[in-house]
């Protein structure tokens, strides 16, 4: 009974571990994945730039009020 309490304890811990691995890569970024998905998966690593360049374009643009000798 125990050795089977060990088994499953264990399974649990590493299956934690992936889970909070995965949580902190994403809230990361890309960055730590990046030169693995330029290897791996270079479809994956166009579209994140993508999605960064579109982020980029749609940061709003400062209030007219703000403008230099106004």
């Amino acid at each position: 009974m125990a050795a089977l309490l060990i088994v499953v304890g264990s399974f649990a811990a590493v299956l934690g571990l992936v889970a909070w691995l995965g949580t902190r890569a994403r809230r990361i970024g890309g960055a730590v994945m990046s030169p693995f998905d330029e290897i791996w998966h270079p479809s994956r690593h166009r579209a994140r730039i993508e999605v960064q360049i579109r982020q980029e374009q749609l940061m709003p643009l400062p209030p007219a009020d703000d403008a230099p000798g106004a």
